[in-house]
């Protein structure tokens, strides 16, 4: 027998099916995990040997929700997710992907929702698409040299677009017709033939399109009927296929007809549906939780719904550079000024009277249904050219200054525009709610945004973060987890929910894996910092640290990542990523391809 590519020995190994951990010792072999021997194995002619003593070894992490798609393809290795052990991602979430839409109408459904500048997304859409079709774009990723593993959705916005033209698309007095109709079905079935994880779709009216031709605009998947839903939804039940969605918090209804499209009813197939969620959102009056994940229970146990909540299992801590963020989509006045693009005209209308008396009237309105708390209270100006404000509140400078929040807020916004930087925790902001939700049956953990909100949040790591928690509360004799259920929620659990070939490091099993350190789980990782993007002209991206927790990372067998550094060739000449194709068999692998440089895509 040849010898092994990799042995990884002396480390606690983790399946990622939930069974109990062991000291094991790890031999890879052509891609695959060739040996799990409690035995040390032989080191002759094995070029690369990790000693994982002390260490967790585990089945990569499974990133379900990213916004990934502009950026792979200018920066394929996506370093910011394998950095963290993350060895497989979901691009196409909420009804936005780059299938079939060309590069304009891409740029518009994409930059602002996301908040990923627009020019870089549209020159990279501008240079490089070449596809109109899932296939296409399958191949296309598969001759990048991609960094983790990805899988994708097909976004009902994107295929809207293209199908009925996006002014059509955006026109709530517009439907599909027949022809239409026929067609977003046809392409959907071709996707899900190319091996895409569903589709993706939105009904939230707050995310908005950028650019001039529609601006201010709700996504398109938004001006769908239900009706339409369905016959969507209706090829996904045929083909066993997953819907990701969001629902519309402004409109209680909307949560209870994405549970009855899942459900069975002992008539019919379940439509695996995951849907986003804030679980423990300070804007959500007592008891939602508890109401919401008991009824999700209940509907998919008497009902045969088959639905799951998108949950990030870590503080959902926000920043902001004025007022230039998502929340403010959430009521009219914030709408209106991030319409408007040019900085003179937005400052004319902040320091408009009566913009001011509409903004302070919807601010104090308690009881609409929203994502953001308004309360300029909770708030920490981290970032001004006016010190004396920095750690203050803005309710805090407006006391100060005997003035309303919002106008202490908008004064500020006015003299500094996007100079004042802030943040805020919005959600999951209780450790023993996040201990309490941690192992229900009705969440999933993801809901990264890995890639979007670029300025705005970073989860890449949240995976890490969890294991930090789980760990810590194990070492306080107060374990709400064990380790080997923690690792299976973020890896074996999420594949088979989604029918991906990842989350397990079985015999046969793919070898991506992530190595551990649990000493590196301290106070750092849960630290934000910037770093620039050289991909997308130097913009300066919010970013994590796990360089301590994470020994070394390895995709298809290979060592991408180990003791702070990625190898030469990652995200460069080598493509040790594939593209996963739903319900392909256990432990696929490609042979070597060429692929393009990244400089060259």
């Amino acid at each position: 027998m040849a010898a092994y590519d990799v042995i990884i020995q002396n480390g606690l190994w983790f399946d990622g099916t939930g069974a109990a951990p062991a000291q094991r010792h790890l031999g890879i072999r052509d891609g695959r995990v060739a040996t799990v021997s409690p035995e040390p194995l032989s080191l002759i002619g094995c070029p690369e040997v990790i000693d994982a003593k002390g260490k967790w070894v585990l089945p990569g992490f499974v990133d379900i929700h990213t916004h990934y798609d502009a950026e792979i393809l200018v920066a394929p290795g996506l370093n910011e997710s394998v950095r963290h052990g993350v060895t497989s991602v979901f691009l196409g979430s909420c009804s936005l992907s780059t299938i079939h839409a060309d590069a304009l109408d891409c740029a518009d459904l994409f930059s602002r929702v996301e908040a990923i500048p627009r020019e870089h997304v549209l020159s990279s859409l501008e240079r490089i698409k070449t596809w109109d079709t899932a296939a296409g774009y399958v191949r296309h990723l598969e001759s990048l040299p991609l960094g983790p593993n990805v899988a994708a959705f097909l976004g009902h916005s994107d295929l809207r677009a293209h199908v009925m033209g996006l002014g059509r698309a955006v026109d709530d007095r517009v439907r599909p017709d027949k022809t239409e109709m026929r067609q977003m079905e046809s392409l959907l079935e071709d996707a899900i033939d190319a091996g895409f994880l569903g589709l993706s779709s939105m009904t939230t009216p707050w995310d908005k399109l950028d650019g001039d031709r529609y601006r201010s605009k709700s996504l398109p998947s938004t001006f769908a009927t239900w009706r339409e839903y369905r016959a969507l939804n209706k090829v996904l039940r045929r083909k066993g296929r997953v819907l990701q969605s969001a629902p519309n918090t402004t409109n209680p209804l909307n949560g209870l007809l994405f549970v009855m499209e899942s459900c069975g009813f002992f008539v019919r197939k379940p439509l695996r549906t995951s849907l986003l969620v804030a679980v423990d959102s300070k804007s959500a009056p007592s008891g939602t939780l508890a109401v919401q994940l008991g009824s999700t229970r209940l509907s998919n146990t008497l009902l045969r719904s088959d639905l799951v909540w998108q949950h990030v299992p870590v503080p959902f801590q926000v920043y902001a550079d004025g007022i230039d963020f998502v929340i403010f989509e959430e009521f009219g006045s914030g709408r209106a000024a991030l319409h408007l693009k040019d900085e003179v005209e937005r400052n004319k209308l902040l320091q408009n009277e009566g913009y001011r008396r509409a903004f302070r009237r919807q601010y104090e309105q308690r009881f609409d249904l929203r994502m953001w708390k308004r309360d300029f209270h909770d708030t920490e100006i981290v970032d001004c050219p006016d010190a004396s404000v920095i750690g203050k509140s803005f309710g805090q400078v407006a006391d100060e200054r005997g003035a309303h929040p919002v106008d202490g807020f908008l004064d500020l916004v006015v003299a500094h525009g996007q100079k004042v930087r802030w943040r805020m925790t919005v959600a999951n902001h209780r450790p023993a709610v996040l201990d309490q939700v941690a192992s229900h049956p009705a969440l999933q953990m993801g809901f990264a945004d890995s890639g979007a909100h670029l300025r705005n949040m970073a989860f890449y790591n949240a995976p890490i973060r969890f294991l930090k928690r789980v760990h810590d509360a194990v070492q306080a004799g107060r374990p709400f987890m064990s380790l080997e259920q923690a690792v299976h929620r973020l890896t074996g659990e999420l594949a088979g929910f989604y029918g991906v070939d990842a989350g397990t490091l079985r015999e046969g099993d793919r070898a991506d894996v992530a190595v551990i350190d649990p000493r590196g789980l301290d106070a750092a990782v849960d630290v934000s910092h910037e770093a620039e993007m050289p991909a997308f002209g130097g913009l300066r991206r919010m970013v994590n640290d796990s360089d301590a927790a994470v020994a070394a990372t390895l995709v298809g067998g290979r060592v991408v990542f180990r003791d702070a550094k990625f190898a030469p060739s990652f995200g460069k000449s080598e493509r040790t990523g594939r593209f996963l194709r739903a319900g392909e068999p256990r432990g696929s692998v490609d042979a070597p391809a060429p692929v393009r440089s990244s400089e060259a895509a």
